[in-house]
């Protein structure tokens, strides 16, 4: 990473014993792959997890990770090439810059925090979530922290913790193994494996072991009409979240099929649609798959910087499911704005990231820390509820220079797009879809310049 773009040393000074990261020369960073509890890389203690644990076979049963407490993220880094995405995030960015330092190395990562408010993101969306040294207190207030990684952790997924508590033995610190043990088992979750300084539990894949607790065990149930998938400035609930009795979310292909496969879930989302959502779900595949194709081939898609990729009107993830069929070496964040219907299951479902927002808000992230912004028919619905220009200068904070902008839309909102683009500095150019100059719909393709 070059230094100029991220120009913070306190974490070099504050982790470099611990192998997470180096100053090498003046210009540039180093990341050696060490983190506080795996000081010999992340490597090596991801081989250990799959030792403990031979069912998580990561890049196959487990395709999509939850990284708490990231660092420079460093774990999701190295299971990138283990055909595995992880969402990484920081609740307090004490170090400064954490998420900053792992987008500009090119691993997805998010500024979100463990307080009073769900995170943006859906039940039963990971396979596997790892809290390494992350510094929360989750037996604190009934385990109200805990029970938010429950209602995100999918139907027989794993938690991995790597802390003090599992290996000292200082009394304090038995204290607290104590209080998480006693806490784990109330929420079901069964201790597959404790070895050295990590400790491994596994969800129920559904709500028998929650119904045959003893009555009055605490945590709750959460009530019958409570939607673990609502999570819009929704606030924590001191609950478990229940699992579909139609056993949705509990059993995913493994990947690479789950990508194509319609999943479960596709059935309980809310959408008004005069074909079946199936066919709906695979003709957005084949949709997206001959758009990205064709942008590869007239657009020399290949030659681009691509990495960090944000799709800020997901749907069913379509796009970024194509992006890969594609082979092109990037990963893209989902968006799905509130202003529609909630997709985010479907888009966990098929091994994909992503999260909720209203694109008239600000978006959780640092400055220029994404190379290529996608928006299909994002403004035609969003200009009702706020100005257009609000969410192009957003897009412009976003966006690091030398990065492309793709919008799609009808045609009646595109000259003032290509307005506000000439006004930030950005070169717009107005295109024909493949449907030809007589189509209602344009792409404005835009480069944002240096300096």
């Amino acid at each position: 990473v070059w230094f100029n773009n991220v120009p913070h040393t306190r974490l070099v000074e504050d982790k470099g014993g611990q192998n997470w990261i180096s100053r090498k020369g003046k210009d540039k960073f180093k990341f050696p792959g060490g983190g506080t509890q795996f000081i010999h890389g992340a490597d090596q203690y991801l081989n250990q997890i799959s030792k403990m644990v031979p069912d998580i076979t990561f890049g196959h049963h487990i395709r999509v990770v939850l990284d708490v407490g990231c660092g420079v993220a460093s774990f999701g880094a190295y299971l990138m090439s283990r055909n595995v995405i992880t969402m990484s995030i920081a609740p307090k960015d004490v170090h400064e810059n954490q998420i900053q330092f792992a987008l500009e190395r090119g691993v997805p990562a998010m500024a979100a925090a463990f307080a009073t408010r769900r995170l943006l993101y859906p039940s039963q969306a990971f396979d596997l979530i790892h809290c390494s040294r992350c510094r929360i207190n989750w037996t604190r207030d009934d385990g109200i922290l805990l029970l938010e990684v429950n209602r995100m952790l999918r139907a027989g997924g794993y938690f991995a913790w790597a802390a003090q508590p599992v290996y000292k033995h200082e009394e304090a610190l038995e204290e607290q193994w104590e209080e998480m043990l006693n806490l784990t088992t109330r929420l079901c979750w069964n201790l597959v494996k404790k070895e050295g300084y990590i400790a491994i539990w596994q969800k129920p894949l559904d709500n028998s072991c929650y119904l045959s607790r003893e009555a009055g065990t605490s945590p709750p149930l959460c009530d019958q009409d409570d939607d673990p998938d609502n999570v819009w400035y929704v606030d924590l609930k001191a609950c478990i979240s229940r699992l579909p009795e139609n056993g949705y979310g509990a059993n995913v292909a493994p990947w690479p099929a789950r990508l194509q496969i319609p999943p479960d879930r596709l059935q309980s989302i809310q959408i008004d649609s005069y074909i079946a959502r199936k066919e709906l779900f695979t003709a957005e595949s084949k949709y997206w798959n001959e758009i990205v194709d064709s942008y590869v081939r007239a657009l020399h898609w290949k030659k681009f910087q691509l990495r960090n990729v944000l799709d800020m009107r997901a749907s069913f993830g379509g796009f970024a499911a194509a992006i890969i069929q594609n082979q092109l070496d990037a990963w893209v964040l989902n968006v799905v704005p509130i202003s529609g219907p909630n997709t985010l299951p479907v888009i966990y479902d098929r091994g994909l990231i992503g999260v909720m927002h209203d694109w008239c808000e600000p978006f959780d992230t640092y400055p220029r820390t994404y190379d290529f912004l996608h928006a299909a028919g994002l403004f035609s619905i969003e200009r009702k509820r706020c100005n257009m220009s609000t969410i192009m200068l957003e897009m412009d904070r976003i966006l690091r220079p030398g990065g492309r902008v793709y919008i799609r839309d009808s045609l009646d909102v595109m000259d003032e797009l290509e307005d506000i683009a000439k006004a930030m500095g950005w070169r717009p150019t107005l295109r024909d879809t493949s449907e030809g100059p007589h189509a209602s719909y344009r792409i404005l393709t835009c480069d944002k310049r240096h300096g």
